[in-house]
């Protein structure tokens, strides 16, 4: 998908300007997506500050996309493909602010959590790497405009909400085990709850990214699991 192909240059640049602001915001979620990780992980509270303190520039790029993106509408009244481009940039930059709460949410776990036994740290570690990687094949997609990468990506989620469904029934046994270990075991609980909540947003991003290059709205849409009720 092409975009930039109107008569007037100003209009091309202003709908690039989001796009690539839109661009800049997700490298910053993913960046502080990152730092929140690697925080909790060799247990640096000093970064995970710094993660925690920073997300007002994730909301400042929130506020100035939605701006432009406001004017645009207002001033240019776009239809068809740019239309759907503002739209979607609109829809994913909300998604995007979200992970930035979840990942400052990370990293003020990361200031007060002690320290991860080494089957908690290996199975965050796990869900973690493949939230990241989910995030930043998302942001691929949403730079090439890859519907089909998208629709692909999107699917995976489901492997973050089993994965995330495992550590909580092991965090479970870990309390039930060793009382001792609560406080910090929900602090991981909490933390694998914002990963697995960031796959969902990144889920939402494909699917915007999907409706832009198609124009389908693929939102839920998806198969119910094996063994759900879809009677009710």
């Amino acid at each position: 998908m092409d975009i930039g192909q109107h008569t007037s240059h100003q209009y091309n640049q202003e709908l690039e300007n989001v796009r690539n602001q839109s661009l800049q915001m997700g490298g910053l979620v993913e960046e502080q997506l990152g730092k929140a990780l690697r925080a909790l992980m060799e247990n640096d509270s000093q970064l995970g500050e710094e993660v925690a303190y920073s997300d007002y520039r994730v909301n400042r790029l929130e506020v100035e996309i939605d701006e432009a993106c406001t004017q645009i509408i207002a001033r240019r009244q776009p239809a068809a493909g740019d239309l759907r481009l503002v739209i979607s940039i609109i829809k994913s930059v909300t998604d995007l602010e979200r992970i930035g709460d979840e990942a400052e949410k990370i990293a003020r776990h990361a200031i007060s959590t002690e320290g991860l036994s080494t089957s908690l740290h290996t199975a965050l570690r796990h869900l973690g790497d493949h939230v990241r990687e989910m995030l930043r094949r998302t942001l691929d997609a949403m730079a090439r405009m890859d519907a089909e990468t998208a629709r692909q990506i999107a699917e995976s989620d489901l492997q973050i909400d089993a994965e995330f469904d495992v550590l909580s029934r092991q965090l479970l046994t870990h309390m039930m085990e060793d009382p001792r270990t609560i406080r910090d075991s929900l602090n991981v609980l909490w933390c694998a709850r914002s990963l697995e909540r960031i796959g969902d947003h990144s889920k939402n991003i494909c699917e915007y990214v999907i409706y832009l290059v198609e124009g389908k709205d693929v939102r839920h849409t998806n198969r119910p699991k094996a063994g759900a009720d879809v009677s009710s």
